[in-house]
């Protein structure tokens, strides 16, 4: 009991601290932060663990949002029933992708998947306009029904909602980590002729992390669409490509809470900085090249760094006294 205490004690931690600093900080710019580290996460594990950069993400976000507006737009009502629907198309589309994508590396994934990403964007605004409604987007809002426990429909209820599963899919990553499948990720990424000589699969250590990533991707994307209530291919324009690389380096590539501390940053930057500063992407891209010339490993990991040293100096000040 005690272990599985001290297993959860960070995530507990952590997602209390967030669903606390709604009463701080405004809740759209809660719920923000909290879907795009949902978003950065699969990215994060994608290139920490893999060693696959994408700048396709926003592909797999889109299958997830339209999964779930076209059930909302056309079959049903019930969000939860629309969550499932985002998210099992987010694995199918994953699986299908990933059984030709992963067997690239470096520079031609990176490509490929933006290629894809300007692919999804065609089909939704002009091949698929009659059901995507184009540039006009899907609206579905009124066609969301409250729900028991978590009305979605609720800013403030789906807020609490997002803590719930933001919690869960940070217990998944925690876990896979700590696995040995977590383990065969790292080795593929530093030596794939090692791993395999010693008796494991490449292609399938891969294409499961693969389809693990860019599902919970498209869950981020599920999450958009119902609060939103409205989805459009400009979400997978290709001037949006770089954005979950850009916080996950920010954050920290490869750590846990660096996709969370990346997208408060990130999204803090945006809101705050744009109102002094047209062009608020120089400030975030200053602090990518110090990020990537000092070998940093990121907001996440220099916070965590500067709080151990603290500690140790307020300790070395008890024990003198």
């Amino acid at each position: 009991m005690l272990n599985t205490l001290r297993w959860w004690r960070e995530i507990l931690i952590a997602f209390s601290a967030l669903w606390l600093a709604r009463w701080v900080l405004p809740l759209p710019f809660m719920n923000e932060v909290l879907i795009f580290s949902i978003y950065t996460i699969g990215c994060n594990f994608l290139l920490g663990r893999v060693g696959f950069i994408s700048f396709g993400q926003p592909a797999y976000l889109a299958v997830g949002a339209y999964g779930t507006a076209f059930y909302l737009s056309y079959f049903g009502t019930n969000p939860y029933v629309g969550l499932l629907v985002g998210l099992g198309a987010g694995f199918v589309f994953s699986v299908l992708v990933g059984l030709l994508f992963v067997r690239l590396r470096s520079d031609y994934f990176a490509l490929v998947n933006l290629a894809l990403a300007v692919i999804v964007f065609y089909m939704l605004q002009k091949v698929l306009v009659d059901v995507t409604k184009g540039d006009n987007g899907l609206w579905f809002l009124t066609n969301i029904d409250a729900t028991p426990v978590f009305n979605l429909t609720r800013p403030a209820e789906f807020f609490t909602f997002c803590v719930f599963l933001g919690g869960l899919v940070w217990a998944l990553y925690k876990y896979l980590d700590d696995t040995l499948f977590g383990a065969c990720c790292l080795a593929s990424k530093i030596n794939e002729t090692k791993l395999e000589f010693i008796g494991y699969d490449n292609f399938k250590i891969r294409l499961t992390a693969f389809t693990i990533a860019n599902t919970t991707t498209a869950l981020a994307g599920s999450l958009y669409a119902i609060y939103l209530g409205f989805v459009s291919p400009e979400m997978t324009s290709v001037s949006r490509a770089a954005d979950p690389v850009i916080v996950t380096i920010l954050g920290g590539v490869g750590s846990l809470w660096g996709p969370l501390v990346g997208a408060l940053a990130y999204t803090g930057l945006r809101d705050v900085a744009s109102k002094f500063i047209g062009n608020w992407e120089l400030i975030v891209g200053v602090i990518l090249v110090t990020i990537m010339m000092t070998n940093s490993v990121g907001l996440y990991g220099t916070l965590e760094s500067w709080s151990k040293r603290l500690w140790r100096r307020v300790v070395a000040l008890k024990g003198g006294a």
